[in-house]
């Protein structure tokens, strides 16, 4: 896989929405399935089915950070030639 340009700040941002989701978003989500799964029947269970697409999107979103991160190439734009 290629490398991609990212700066600083914008490695630090994706860093810390990469934190946020696991140390927030993922324990909510597992929370909420606990949740959800007490209620009893799950076929007809519409938190269940909820909190099951919303763990498919904080995984997914986690798994897209950490390749994004592991490829970026961090550059600082004023070392850059600007000639166009």
């Amino acid at each position: 896989m290629s490398k991609f340009p990212l700066t600083v700040v914008g490695a630090e941002k994706l860093r810390v929405e990469l934190q946020h989701l696991k140390s927030v978003e993922r324990p909510a989500v597992i929370q909420a399935i606990a949740e959800a799964r007490a209620q009893g029947d799950l076929s007809e269970n519409a938190e269940y089915d909820a909190a099951r697409e919303r763990q498919g999107f904080v995984e997914g979103r986690i798994a897209e950070l950490e390749t994004k991160l592991a490829n970026a190439q961090v550059i600082d734009p004023r070392l850059l030639d600007a000639d166009g």
